[in-house]
């Protein structure tokens, strides 16, 4: 670990898992991110956990807590110019990016640099939304470190509006062509949703929804306002090279595509396609669930967190506890 940050920001309605610790890791340019570690005693292995756009660490709160009840370990980052992690634009409210492939470089090093050195192995990825974009994006070098891989709500496409999406893509590549890619394009809803639970696209719990808004309004700090021209067309980029075959053709590793069956987010479509075109491909949808499946309604958070479990399950197996007996006869052992 490089250096201890500020305590993460808590609210009633968010507590911080126990023994849940932040860092920072000063990144090869010179730019820092926040990340943060906790693991159960005795742990079956650990999830890495990748963020959406406009996420942060105390959103996940609930989901790494759930995660170590169930015996893993947990590693956890911002990605750069979001969350608690280094901004990239003296305006810190833009959501900025040159290219896909520097989430794809940062992910690399951590896992270099902290996960594997830090972290018990085995590994696998627990990737949502954008963070699913970069970890298929990613895959080539995670194979032989990562075990397996499983996508909430993954962008593998905008949603299915073709002239909507197509025009804000061509526009969004156009101003970063001509050297305007810091310029805003889309306005955001910072750190969580306004609307009401009947009417909101990431969510029908009102419970979650009310909770991270809460967040919100706490920690602005945490949240981006708008995204940059560039950071729309990177993603438009990366999403095309998931459509050739031979990209296609090199995604190895085992992914479980988890889509939420009311998704106008992402394309749930593109991404059930995507995982049905690789040979390691397996995809479940989950009828009735918004795009924040981590954030649903635990009729459909329930579901997801047993199709992870069953996925990583041959790989993760439930590590049996040593008796304390066992424990204090090893150590009389030793100093014999």
């Amino acid at each position: 670990m490089d250096d201890t940050l500020p305590p993460f920001v808590e609210i009633p309605e968010n507590p911080i898992p126990p023994g849940l610790a932040a860092a920072r890791l000063r990144l090869r340019d010179g730019k820092w991110m926040r990340y943060a570690l906790a693991a159960p005693a005795n742990p079956r292995g650990t999830v890495l956990i990748l963020q959406g756009r406009n996420e942060a660490i105390e959103k996940y709160f609930e989901t790494i807590g759930d995660l170590m009840a169930r015996g893993f370990a947990v590693a956890i980052f911002d990605w750069r110019g979001q969350g608690g992690s280094e901004r990239l634009l003296r305006d810190a409210a833009k959501g900025h990016i040159d290219r896909v492939e520097t989430y794809v470089r940062d992910l690399d090093e951590f896992v270099a640099r902290v996960l594997l050195p830090d972290c018990r192995a085995p590994y696998v990825v627990l990737a949502h939304s954008t963070g699913g974009l970069v970890a298929l994006q990613a895959i080539p070098r995670l194979v032989n470190r990562v075990e397996r891989m499983v996508l909430s709500a993954p962008l593998v496409a905008f949603p299915a509006r073709p002239r909507i999406t197509g025009t804000l893509s061509f526009i969004a590549s156009a101003l970063r062509l001509v050297g305007l890619g810091r310029t805003s394009v889309r306005r955001l809803r910072p750190g969580g949703p306004v609307w009401s639970a009947r009417t909101s696209p990431l969510s029908s719990d009102p419970r979650r929804l009310a909770r991270n808004m809460a967040l919100a309004e706490a920690a602005p700090q945490l949240f981006v306002h708008r995204l940059t021209a560039s950071w729309v067309a990177a993603c438009a980029a990366a999403m095309r090279r998931l459509d050739d075959s031979d990209v296609i053709a090199g995604l190895h590793l085992p992914t479980l595509f988890v889509t939420a069956g009311d998704d106008k987010v992402v394309n749930a479509a593109a991404a059930e396609r995507l995982a049905w075109r690789m040979r390691s491909g397996h995809v479940l949808s989950i009828p009735g669930a918004r795009h924040e499946l981590l954030q649903e309604a635990d009729i459909h958070r329930e579901q997801f967190l047993a199709a992870f479990e069953g996925f990583v399950g041959s790989v993760m197996p439930v590590r049996a506890a040593v008796p304390d007996t066992a424990v204090a006869e090893l150590e009389q052992a030793l100093s014999a």
